[in-house]
Formats: C-alpha cells, sequence, structure tokens
C-alpha cells in the first residue's frame, strides 16, 4: 500500500527525529534574514547564518519539510514547469542538517538506511544511483566499501568546461555564501522511460530522477570567488517531497501523486479539457499551489 504524501513527510521528519534531529518549522516564503534572496529556495535559507558562524542554536541536528519557490534568480526552475515529469515552481523540500556535529559517514548511512529499511521507505537498492564531486575520495569509498554499491552506479562529476567549482556535485546557495561538494542520489523509474544515467548525454530525460542532495558545507565563497573555510564543516540536504512521493506512488511524474492528481482534475473540470496529460493542466496546477503559498505567507498580488 503506497503512502500519501503527508505520511511520506512525516515518516522523513520522524525517522530523523529518532537520530537526535531537533524538528524546526518550516520558515517563511519570504526571507526575513537574506536581501540576496526574492523567495526561500532551499531548506538550509533559514540556517544560514548557522552554517557561517553568526548565529548559534541550541541544537546542533535540525529536520526540517521546508517550503520552497523557485522562479528565478540561480536556482530557477520556472521554464522547465510543467514540460518536465520533476520541476516546480512551488515544492517542498524534506532536509536534514547537522551544524558541526556529523558530517560525511553519518549523513550518508541514514540518507541510505530511511531510502531503503525495511521499516522506512524500502526502496530496492538496485534501483539507486549516486553521484560524488570527482575529487571526494571519501564520499566514494563510504559509498561503495562501506554501504555497498557497484562501482558502475557511483559516478564522479566533474566541473562544467573545467570551470572551478561549476558543477552539479558543487553546491553554491547564491554567487556567495556557504557551499561544498555535495552527493546526490538518482532513483531509476525503469528503461520504459526515456532518460540516460546522470553524466550521460540522455541525463536530462525522466528515468533517472535525483531524489535526494545531500550536500557537505566547508566553504563560504566571497564575492571574488575565493573558497574561505566554514568555521565548522556541516551537513545540508534536500530532498523534493513531491519527487519521493512520485516514486513510492508507484508512478512516474510528480504531476500524478496524490497531491497534484485532485487539483489537475479540478482545472481540466472548469477549463474543459479532457486531457490531463495536458502541458498547460500541469503549469496552472503549480502556479495555483504557488501563489495560494505565496499569498498564505503575506505576497498579495497586484495589478
Amino acid at each position: 500500500m503506497s503512502k500519501s504524501t503527508a505520511e511520506i513527510r512525516q515518516a522523513f521528519l520522524d525517522f530523523f527525529h529518532s537520530k537526535g534531529h531537533q524538528v524546526v518549522a518550516s520558515s517563511s516564503l519570504v526571507p526575513n534574514n537574506d536581501p540576496t534572496l526574492l523567495f526561500t529556495n532551499a531548506g538550509m535559507n533559514q540556517f544560514k547564518d548557522v552554517f557561517l558562524g553568526l548565529d548559534k542554536r541550541n541544537y546542533s541536528r535540525a529536520t526540517t519539510s521546508q517550503r520552497c519557490v523557485r522562479a528565478g534568480g540561480k536556482h530557477n526552475d520556472l521554464e522547465n514547469v510543467g514540460y518536465t515529469a520533476r520541476h516546480h515552481t512551488f515544492f517542498e523540500m524534506l532536509g536534514n542538517f547537522s551544524f558541526g556535529d556529523y558530517f560525511k559517514h553519518d549523513a550518508i548511512q541514514y540518507a541510505w538506511e530511511l531510502l531503503t529499511g525495511e521499516n522506512w521507505f524500502n526502496l530496492p537498492k538496485e534501483r539507486l544511483w549516486v553521484t560524488v564531486y570527482e575529487t571526494d575520495d571519501e564520499a566514494y569509498e563510504i559509498w561503495e566499501k562501506e554501504v555497498g554499491i557497484p562501482r558502475e552506479r557511483i559516478i564522479r562529476i566533474g566541473d562544467n568546461k573545467g570551470a572551478p567549482y561549476a558543477s552539479d556535485n558543487f553546491w553554491q546557495m547564491g554567487d556567495t555564501g556557504p557551499c561544498g561538494p555535495c552527493t546526490e542520489i538518482f532513483y531509476d523509474h525503469g528503461d520504459h522511460i526515456w532518460g540516460g544515467p546522470p553524466g550521460s548525454p540522455e541525463e536530462d530525460g525522466d528515468r533517472y530522477i535525483e531524489i535526494w542532495n545531500i550536500v557537505f558545507m566547508q566553504f563560504n565563497r566571497q564575492a571574488d570567488g575565493t573558497m574561505e573555510p566554514l568555521p565548522k564543516p556541516s551537513v545540508d540536504t534536500g530532498m523534493g517531497l513531491e519527487r519521493i512521493a512520485a516514486v513510492l506512488q508507484h508512478v512516474n511524474s510528480n504531476y500524478e501523486i496524490d497531491l497534484f492528481s485532485t487539483l489537475i482534475k479540478a482545472v481540466a473540470n472548469v477549463t474543459g479539457a479532457t486531457d490531463l496529460n495536458n502541458k498547460s493542466l500541469r503549469v496552472i496546477a503549480d502556479h495555483i499551489r504557488s501563489c495560494a503559498f505565496l499569498i498564505a505567507d503575506g505576497v498579495i498580488p497586484v495589478e
């Protein structure tokens, strides 16, 4: 029996609470501590000053389900909405965070336990692929020697055209701020869907879907591009709730999960559309969600 999206969200939070993480409420979609952002676009936004050593909490481990909007700036999914199975302007990012507590070993082991554990998400291990930053031998060895993923399903991703740190596996909040190498986990939906593994010419297809990004926060990028070490190496992870829901509800598209199916049917009923796979219906449903949550957080539309 598949889990509802609400049950998946709760299971994620429960898992990390059982690992000593403080469950922290989502912050507003309108950042109150970062003038460089128009909207909250990642789970780590509310913890930016903690990573930088400018703020201290009474906990060193946290977990959240953060409301996010990506409709511009460095992390912009607007043009892909409705045309891929996995992109949205509004989505929820499930995350676990370590502020100078655990690092690569525990972050990877926690992710594997949640994804494949019989009492948790129980995903088939052979469907999971991972990427690591090209020079991150430590993460590679953890995946290969401790977790046991075969080498052919561990892919090193380097810098794009040799540009330093311009890699899908080196996460940066923006032009400045906390950043570091990351390891990403992908789910293979099967050969009946077009697409290739990460790093291949067909990687933009919908067969191999990134479901979790585990960032090893080590640096504070300066305006001139230099990388200053953070006070304490930390962990910032992000899992798209809608993406993992598609996997656990045994559908190939985020737009087929319980959160979207009812909304798309309602839009079709109002518009008279008969093809529920119509891309325009997906765009309308996505934008309705974004508008609803932005209005709830005080962003009022004007003419």
